[in-house]
């Protein structure tokens, strides 16, 4: 038994009608690049625990790495529904996938091209939007996750440059990356961004071994040791959190698109599994629990479709807060976890084979809903805004 076609997709209340045929053929186009590329590789590449070859270029050629960014500086000047689709279509390959064109288009070129120089957008944008170049963001730090305002990496003006020292911890592509977009506190204990490229004297990324998630991708550190950064490498346009945290509005917006990807995968090939698998002399998808589930999970991904399409006219329209970015990652994430945990189960032992996307889901969205923030903090998010009471 092969996946359920990935052109089945289920679009229960119509929501197809308000795409414009732009965002239909973006969609498409990424889908099919997913089912031709990914597809018949990732599988075992998780079982491997290794990235798949050259998959930065790709991606780059498909068109998904920086989709809204301007056309002048290599992306595509799409909307932010269709870089929602092209998320979407990712995670359904897998969230390894979908991490690094994520990381590469909300946490590296976002920031260079909403706060960096003429001279660093012309420099790194091109390169980033090819995928010739890779790029790693660096705020956790080993001891500072939700709480990135006690960061402890930290950079002083040496007159002709600046001198970076610190650690930055599960970070995604580092092993790869040949620039990092670095949060760090100034002598002041302000926060700016610096680009750190490989091959500066002092600066290294140990790779993460043994991670039961995201197994497709690579993770590791940014180790900063007295490293020497040219000054023409500070991002000039943002002094403070509202620097990495811009980015994680756009990444957290990204991830609550693409998690529903992963939760068709699932449910489209319980739904098939149900209609093929016999037992008791019918089909097990005739039964009453059966159903329940799927029914389930239907009501759950037409939910979070409706709620991503309203945030992408909100983020369209630059009405969108971070709250309303926090409630769609959070809910969205926990639909997508739940889904495939559920319809594993639908599979009985089958559901555990790498024939079978669900445990390769599950596992990968262990990772995503703790990353970006946690479930518990966008829910505090979310709370704040309801009372106006800081509960962190």
């Amino acid at each position: 038994m092969s996946y359920y076609p990935l052109t089945s997709i289920p679009d229960y209340y119509g929501i197809d009608a308000l795409l414009t045929e732009e965002h239909k053929l973006i969609r498409q186009s990424i889908r099919e690049w997913v089912e031709s590329f990914v597809m018949p590789q990732i599988d075992q590449a998780a079982q491997d625990h290794t990235d798949i070859p050259n998959l930065m270029r790709e991606l780059g050629k498909a068109g998904a790495l920086g989709p809204y960014i301007p056309v002048e500086y290599g992306g595509s000047g799409l909307d932010q529904i269709s870089y929602g689709l092209i998320m979407q279509e990712l995670e359904r390959g897998d969230s390894a996938v979908r991490s690094a064109a994520s990381v590469q288009s909300s946490l590296v070129m976002f920031p260079i091209n909403e706060f960096g120089s003429e001279e660093q957008k012309k420099k790194y944008l091109p390169q980033l939007a090819s995928g010739e170049m890779i790029g790693s963001f660096g705020l956790t730090e080993p001891n500072h996750g939700s709480d990135p305002g006690s960061m402890e990496t930290y950079f002083k003006d040496m007159g002709d440059h600046y001198l970076l020292n610190g650690a930055k911890m599960w970070i995604t592509n580092s092993p790869l990356c040949h620039i990092a977009v670095v949060w760090a506190k100034n002598e002041e204990g302000k926060v700016q961004g610096l680009i750190v490229e490989r091959g500066m004297e002092g600066f290294t990324t140990p790779e993460t071994h043994n991670k039961w998630s995201l197994r497709a991708s690579k993770t590791g550190e940014l180790v900063f040791n007295d490293v020497k950064v040219p000054k023409e490498n500070l991002l000039p346009g943002v002094t403070g959190l509202k620097g990495p945290l811009s980015c994680l509005n756009s990444a957290r917006y990204g991830i609550s698109w693409g998690v529903i990807g992963a939760a068709i995968d699932c449910y489209c090939t319980a739904v098939q599994y149900s209609k093929e698998r016999k037992q008791f002399g019918k089909p097990i998808g005739s039964y009453q629990l059966q159903q329940k589930k799927l029914a389930e999970f239907l009501t759950e991904i037409t939910k979070a479709q409706l709620l991503c399409l309203q945030l992408g006219n909100l983020k369209n329209a630059h009405t969108a807060t971070p709250a309303q970015i926090s409630m769609a990652k959070r809910n969205n994430v926990k639909m997508a976890i739940d889904i495939a945990r559920e319809s594993r189960q639908i599979l009985g032992g089958m559901g555990i084979m790498g024939e079978f996307p669900m445990m390769r889901h599950a596992a990968n969205l262990e990772s995503v809903i703790t990353y970006e923030g946690t479930h518990d903090v966008h829910l505090l998010i979310t709370g704040m805004d309801i009372t106006g009471i800081n509960a962190f």
